[in-house]
């Protein structure tokens, strides 16, 4: 029987003891000058190549954010269809495309990205509907994250209107927590701008689904308030991104690798605090 995506998830942070997930972003408006001014494909395998070494021994997850690759244009697409082999075997690989179509639709993504494209989970958004998410329960060793509360100041506009008598991304988190039940491979996405969102989700998910938290870092998200948001009762399953927070900087791969280090310690030393350890999750 496959091994569900949570499960493969807890052997991850477990065996590395780590929660870090480093966004593999390339932004041109933050270009390193090392690589040119003008940012090249041949510019952009070094820059990910570089990244990568720096960041392996902290890293349980990657995540690359599909636009991030569109300035590069079409050698930029090819390069981040071709992350998960870049990355290679290990880290848990995430594409952050926030796909939201009809179910047909939506098989083309995950047939094409997770069964034969060979990331590990997609990002997803519930605007269409619950059964936008069914072909992703077909395959439960692969995982999908359901953006519930986003880390953006706008995500108040729509998902905290209130439908009934809750607000709508709490249905959302009630709908995740459902289908993770049944097939273990989902999880959240609530930002970390807002940690009393991702203690709220925690609570309503209960202590084993997954969470994914961006905004630590560029976004100022509240890391020690976050992580003992997030952690739960169980001390598991819990992932916090940053990109531009530790990509870009000073001191070149040197910095990059230090960024993540300090980031990886920091997010340890938050679990010491809310009493899970900085070890294994289990």
């Amino acid at each position: 029987m496959p091994r569900r995506f949570s499960e493969r998830l807890d052997d991850r942070i477990a065996g590395t003891g780590s929660m870090l997930c480093v966004g593999l972003d390339p932004d041109p408006r933050l270009w390193p000058a090392r690589f040119g001014r003008r940012p090249a494909p041949r510019a952009l395998d070094r820059f990910l190549d570089e990244v990568l070494e720096a960041t392996r021994p902290v890293a349980a997850a990657y995540k690359a954010q599909f636009g991030a690759y569109l300035p590069f244009g079409a050698e930029g697409i090819r390069r981040l269809l071709e992350l998960p082999r870049r990355i290679g075997a290990g880290p848990i690989t995430i594409l952050d495309l926030k796909v939201n179509d009809i179910p047909n639709t939506v098989r083309w993504f995950h047939s094409g990205l997770l069964n034969s494209g060979g990331w590990d989970a997609l990002t997803v958004t519930p605007w269409m509907g619950w059964d936008s998410f069914d072909p992703f329960e077909t395959e439960v060793e692969r995982g999908y994250f359901v953006v519930a509360h986003s880390s953006n100041p706008g995500s108040r506009d729509l998902q905290e209107l209130r439908s009934g008598t809750a607000p709508v991304w709490h249905r959302v988190l009630a709908e995740v927590k459902r289908r993770a039940r049944r097939s273990g491979n989902v999880g959240a996405v609530v930002g970390a701008t807002y940690p009393e969102a991702v203690a709220m989700a925690r609570r309503i998910l209960g202590p084993t689904v997954p969470l994914l938290v961006p905004g630590v870092g560029a976004q100022a998200g509240d890391l020690e308030r976050t992580v003992a948001a997030g952690l739960g009762k169980a001390g598991r399953r819990l992932l916090i991104n940053s990109s531009r927070g530790i990509l870009y900087g000073p001191d070149g791969a040197r910095g990059i690798g230090r960024r993540a280090a300090d980031l990886k310690q920091a997010i340890d030393a938050a679990r010491r605090s809310a009493g899970r350890g900085s070890g294994s999750p289990r």
